[in-house]
């Protein structure tokens, strides 16, 4: 079994319960279809375990079969500066057949973000490279597609696209 080799810290993104006893890590791209199948899945998890789990979203965009999957990773990292991670995050799943640089500045307006800011980091060298770091670590992790999970650091492979495959996260 693949073993997080990239212990999560608190410069990571996570939403819910850090002290839950339950970490559960994805390696996503935001124009993965697969993805896009498991957002919903995933929000609802939370919504109804939020106390009991902690998620991480850790950036692996597949830029050969999604073109405008580094651009997204990219753009979700300059709103993180802004503190508005999620929102982007979010934004991206939501229009994730609509993801064009036009369209993603779009969505950076609509959440009120500091344009020239947004616009200056979006494009960064820093954010590059972090979002080379997470796929680099999904790398060293075994991670060869997406969406991937890892809950308490061990891979989890019985993510069938269905939400009682999540949920049984709950049970482990």
């Amino acid at each position: 079994m693949a073993h997080l080799k990239i212990p999560v810290t608190k410069n990571d993104h996570a939403i819910g319960n850090p002290s839950s006893g339950r970490i559960l890590v994805e390696y996503g791209d935001y124009q993965c279809s697969h993805c896009g199948v498991a957002f919903p899945l995933i929000r609802k998890l939370l919504r109804q375990h939020g106390d009991d789990i902690c998620f991480v979203f850790r950036n692996f965009p597949l830029q050969e079969s999604h073109p405008a999957a580094v651009i997204a990773a990219l753009a979700a990292e300059a709103a993180a500066l802004q503190g508005k991670f999620w929102y982007m995050h979010d934004e991206l799943y939501e229009n994730q057949a609509e993801l064009s640089a036009d369209n993603i500045l779009g969505y950076a307006a609509a959440l009120q973000l500091d344009m020239p800011k947004f616009s200056h980091d979006w494009q960064s060298q820093q954010l590059l490279e972090r979002v080379e770091k997470d796929l680099e670590g999904g790398l060293r992790s075994g991670v060869n597609g997406t969406p991937t999970f890892f809950l308490n650091g061990e891979r989890y492979d019985d993510y069938d696209e269905t939400y009682q495959s999540l949920a049984m996260l709950m049970e482990a």
